[in-house]
């Protein structure tokens, strides 16, 4: 950890995706030259993890399966371990290591901004640059307490063990700071997001798509609130992503425009900076995508979980899904919602590093986000619309006579009895389908603390079943060995 936290990225890179490639090649230290706001601004691309929580959040939730050892491509480390909730040991790219060590990274580098704009002298045209550099702090709190840390709870104790909010450049090894609890995290997240969202309000960046904008800090917030359980702040950071409508105009045109999409033109698109439906992006070291990743895992997408995605939702149809799911080797399948391209370190030996954008915000999210809230809220109408909305950008030949959503639906397709229960899991159906392989289930999981399943195949060709319960300890992913060395206490097992 000393040489996590002893690092301090100072990428000065400019707006363009080829360009962002730049800082491979220099990591330039600018910590004594921080006195002007292009070379904050320049710092804070630093400010967003480089490394993403795809692989152990996947893995550990219900969208994967065993595909037995004949089938699949490869059983590597760290697979196995986040299949069987055990511990992972290791720190290699995809673990929930590699993610805590890249995202205290980012965090040094918004101290590192925050410091200097207290130290210089600035006007208000620092307040932008502020303002993101509170919101990306908390962002990166708040995603390190989603998985090391137990759920808010809005009525019960949250005095549980959190993890470490840091607040100052880092200059020593980790092992100085402890542990706060999870209810003193999510008030320092909000303290720095409510703030930072004051400033950020009508800042204006060369490429937006990779900053904290107005619109992906209130996506953000959305996201915050719902994990709080204060629904009616969900319902207004969502709204306040379009505060003049459009919306629907604004989700994934999966139905209709991606309809003409090539199969490498899909997964391009699905994450680029130009369209108005991803709200924040962020490029990542990943292997993901390929088949020595996710893709031809033992514990990946096999047949079963490819005829979920595909399956027939509570609308009376199945989202679309041409062109949206690829194959290695069948049956291991991937969904083409990511594409990779590759830096050369050395061009002429055909060296370098693997990269991919990840949209850690949309509108497709919030959208179906305010939905929750509103049926939280018993405000059944308002939710409706919202998914019918969803659906009506997901469905082909989408017709609201046909595919409206309606609470007899809802009924009949969960099997609960009541209203809000019914919406309720008709929604973290429609989420899991529409977000799969995107970590985002894995969060549905923790916060409804669902129990779920994994199936096993022994060498005899056999099947269990093991579940993880509600309030499983293993539910929270345990800290970095390294942490723990440092004087960290480890998660409960």
């Amino acid at each position: 950890m000393k040489k996590v936290f002893n690092k301090i990225l100072m990428i000065a890179c400019v707006a363009t995706l080829v360009s962002c490639n730049k800082y491979l090649d220099q990591e330039p230290d600018m910590r004594v030259e921080l006195d002007k706001k292009e070379k904050i601004a320049s710092l804070l691309v630093s400010a967003y993890p480089k490394k993403n929580y795809l692989v152990f959040a996947e893995v550990a939730s219900d969208n994967v399966e065993d595909k037995k050892a004949a089938n699949s491509m490869h059983s590597d480390p760290p697979y196995p371990d986040l299949y069987n909730w055990s511990d992972v040991l290791l720190d290699e790219v995809g673990t929930p290591t590699d993610f805590w060590n890249a995202t205290y990274e980012a965090i040094s580098a918004s101290n590192h901004a925050l410091k200097a704009i207290e130290d210089g002298k600035f006007g208000s045209e620092i307040d932008q640059y502020k303002g993101e550099a509170l919101i990306a702090r908390a962002y990166n709190h708040f995603m390190l307490s989603v998985f090391f840390a137990k759920p808010y709870n809005k009525d019960g104790n949250n005095s549980s063990p959190g993890i470490p909010y840091v607040k100052e450049p880092n200059v020593t090894v980790f092992g100085n700071y402890t542990r706060s609890t999870v209810g003193e995290n999510y008030i320092e997240i909000e303290k720095d997001l409510t703030e930072g969202l004051k400033l950020v309000n009508g800042g204006k960046w060369d490429v937006p798509k990779y900053h904290f904008t107005p619109a992906a800090a209130h996506a953000f917030a959305a996201r915050f609130y719902l994990f709080k359980k204060e629904w009616d702040k969900v319902i207004e950071h969502v709204t306040a992503i379009f505060p003049n409508g459009g919306i629907k105009n604004s989700l994934r045109p999966i139905n209709s425009t991606m309809t003409n999409y090539t199969f490498a033109q899909y997964k391009q698109e699905y994450n680029m900076a130009d369209k108005a439906y991803n709200l924040l992006l962020t490029e990542t070291y990943s292997r993901y995508q390929r088949s020595s990743g996710i893709g031809g895992s033992r514990y990946g997408m096999g047949e079963t979980k490819v005829a979920l995605h595909n399956a027939t939702t509570v609308y009376g149809a199945a989202f679309r899904s041409n062109n949206a799911v690829g194959v290695w080797q069948a049956p291991n399948y991937i969904l083409n919602k990511f594409y990779e391209y590759f830096h050369y370190t050395n061009v002429a030996a055909g060296i370098g590093l693997p990269y991919m954008m990840q949209a850690l915000f949309t509108v497709d999210e919030a959208l179906i986000n305010r939905a929750e809230a509103y049926v939280q809220k018993g405000q059944y109408d308002l939710a409706i619309s919202d998914l019918n909305d969803f659906a009506s950008v997901r469905i082909t030949s989408y017709s609201s006579a046909n595919h409206a959503f309606t609470i007899e639906k809802a009924k009949a397709f969960t099997g609960a009895l009541d209203d809000k229960t019914a919406m309720l899991k008709a929604i973290l159906d429609i989420k899991q389908k529409a977000f799969m392989q995107e970590g985002i289930r894995w969060m549905d999981i923790i916060r409804h603390d669902l129990s779920i399943g994994h199936n096993h195949f022994d060498s005899k060709g056999l099947e269990r079943v093991d579940s993880l319960k509600a309030g499983d300890p293993r539910r929270v992913f345990q800290l970095p060995v390294q942490a723990i060395n440092n004087g960290l206490k480890p998660n409960e097992r």
